[in-house]
């Protein structure tokens, strides 16, 4: 293999890992993705801005089982709860500021308490943007858009001490929409121009061969 072959599927390789790294960080993701039965937990929602267009607001819904406590103020976003009898209860953070801009991301993070018994919970999140698109975080892992899990495990919760107040409960309605954004158009331009460069390397290869 010459050195323009070895560059080429070199530089392949890379842009591979590249796209394979982009998608994973592009999630909105919940952590920890363990935790125990009990527990009084510390969770965060890390929400990346994909899109030319900044995130306003992101809207998570508490997985059945999970209460949700206590919030982390965050400068510039204001926090709202709503609890129904049938879907359950979600937690609006929005901004009337410049949000989350292109290329940044950002974390809320927030106290819940988990389940009594061993389970997966689901975290579901919405994401609106200011061009009035918004992502839906919801689908299975392996999806274009999954939502994140938690492992609820058997083990001594850790001991904390309860809230002294909760946040207060107002309309946060979700909305429907799924739009296509920058981390896609991302993953698919690096992964065309991964496909190219192994195409060549093999051409070349094969010329080489024929040329013998």
């Amino acid at each position: 293999m010459n050195r323009i072959q070895k560059f080429l599927t070199g530089s392949a390789s890379a842009f591979a890992t590249l796209a394979i790294t982009t998608t994973a960080f592009a999630h909105v993701i919940v952590t920890p993705a363990q935790s125990t039965v009990g527990a009084w937990e510390k969770y965060t929602m890390r929400v990346p801005c994909e899109k030319t267009d900044p995130t306003w607001k992101i809207v998570l819904k508490i997985p059945n089982g999970v209460e949700f406590e206590q919030y982390e103020p965050v400068p510039g976003w204001t926090v709202q709860t709503q609890k129904s009898g049938q879907s359950g209860e979600t937690v609006t953070w929005s901004t009337s500021g410049t949000g989350i801009q292109p290329g940044q991301f950002d974390e809320f993070s927030f106290v819940a308490k988990n389940p009594t018994s061993p389970t997966k919970v689901a975290w579901d999140a919405y994401q609106y943007y200011k061009d009035g698109t918004i992502v839906e975080w919801t689908g299975d892992e392996g999806s274009s858009t999954p939502h994140s899990f938690t492992n609820i495990l058997s083990g001594q919760p850790a001991a904390q001490s309860a809230p002294s107040s909760t946040p207060s409960t107002t309309t946060a309605p979700v909305a429907n929409g799924l739009g296509w954004t920058m981390a896609d158009t991302w993953v698919l331009a690096v992964s065309v121009v991964s496909l190219l460069l192994s195409g060549l390397a093999i051409g070349l290869s094969l010329k080489r061969n024929g040329d013998e």
